[in-house]
């Protein structure tokens, strides 16, 4: 492996501030829209925005405090059993998750030891040590990804469809807040799912890091343009009947049944086993991962044909059943849904069929990351994109 290969860049250190301002930014305007929707005396909204950022938070803190406490009494990452972690206790570690801290310690730590790492002591390293410490980031960077992923998949996409939601509903000009809510929503989804998706490959030894530039670019239209299509969708079927959030989350559990016949093993107790196959059946009901890393080929199959089902049934079903609903707006959201499902399945097939990396089968030797041994072993059991 070449040194740039191993190396947590300035411009990674660079872009992890702006992934920390984009993460504090989308929950201040959601914060503020359940605020304003409250003034409005529109209580339902108010709660439904105000409960997506609590879920969010609180699954977060939990996995977040949960590697913590793994990571301390992991004898690999901590031979020595010291009662510290990044220089804080179990129970300060536990207060800073209870306030809600969890995810904004990890950004502070990532960004102090890399700090230190490349401004401080690059060049008074040996070539191992430097490995080590590298890769040590690229661990740190990949389980505060896994968190994002989550919290994306429980606030900033479920807030999305809400907020798309009351738009077509009310068939009017939206706020300015409601529009930097979607927006930010919309960027968090699309930086979480590349942030995660090149943290992953880059801190597993066997696979091959995404490579910039095209692969990263059709990656991150795939997603976007079947999570766009798919929220969508949702919301017209949740205009024509407040009885879709039966069936999402009847979807919910069907992909909860899922992962539980998988029998996926991310967590070392069985209730946080049931937590995180709760939350991967939410995220796969906005779209596809592969939860074991195996083939996929059959499931990615069946589960975008149920997608291509549901974008195009949507807007037919919403013109026939409901005919007084504006015809040009329906026109421009069935267009987008069209539009964003054909341009999905294309983008999936172009980049699993051209751009897809390989798997790296070179052996894993100490500084390629043993001595992280229960990050290795969380990051390989986690979803696989």
């Amino acid at each position: 492996m070449s040194t740039s290969d191993f190396q947590y860049s300035k411009l990674r250190w660079g872009l992890t501030i702006a992934g920390l301002c984009l993460y504090a930014a989308d929950i201040w305007t959601d914060v503020c829209l359940a605020l304003k929707y409250y003034q409005e005396e529109r209580y339902l909204w108010a709660g439904l925005t105000l409960g997506f950022i609590l879920i969010g938070l609180l699954v977060t803190q939990i996995f977040s405090f949960h590697w913590y406490w793994d990571d301390m009494n992991d004898i690999f990452i901590n031979p020595n059993g010291k009662a510290t972690k990044a220089g804080l206790s179990k129970g300060g570690l536990g207060t800073l998750h209870l306030f809600g801290l969890g995810t904004f310690t990890r950004y502070y730590q990532l960004l102090k030891k890399g700090f230190v790492v490349l401004w401080r002591t690059g060049h008074s390293l040996t070539e191992e040590e430097s490995r080590q410490k590298h890769h040590s980031l690229f661990c740190m960077a990949t389980d505060l990804s896994m968190l994002k992923l989550f919290e994306t998949f429980l606030e900033s996409t479920p807030q999305l469809l809400l907020q798309v939601y009351i738009v077509l509903l009310g068939q009017r000009e939206a706020s300015v807040l409601q529009y930097l809510s979607m927006a930010f929503s919309f960027f968090s989804i699309a930086w979480s799912l590349v942030d995660y998706r090149r943290c992953l490959r880059r801190s597993l030894p066997c696979i091959s890091e995404m490579p910039s530039g095209l692969p990263t670019l059709v990656y991150l239209l795939y997603k976007l343009c079947t999570i766009t299509s798919l929220i969508l969708s949702y919301s017209l079927y949740l205009i024509m009947s407040p009885y879709t959030t039966v069936a999402l989350s009847t979807v919910w559990l069907a992909m909860i049944t899922w992962t539980n016949i998988l029998q996926t093993n991310f967590c070392s107790t069985r209730g946080l086993e049931m937590l995180y196959r709760a939350v991967v059946g939410v995220i796969l009901t906005f779209t596809f991962f592969n939860v074991k890393g195996q083939d996929t080929k059959v499931s990615m199959s069946i589960y975008y044909s149920i997608f291509c089902l549901i974008n195009v049934a949507s807007p037919i079903l919403l013109a026939v059943l409901m005919p007084e609903f504006d015809e040009n707006v329906l026109l421009l959201v069935g267009v987008l849904i069209f539009g964003g499902a054909f341009l999905g399945i294309f983008f999936v097939i172009l980049y699993y069929v051209l751009l897809h990396p390989k798997a790296n089968h070179r052996d894993t030797d100490e500084m390629d990351g043993l001595s992280e041994e229960n990050n290795v072993t969380r990051i390989k059991t986690f979803l696989q994109p």
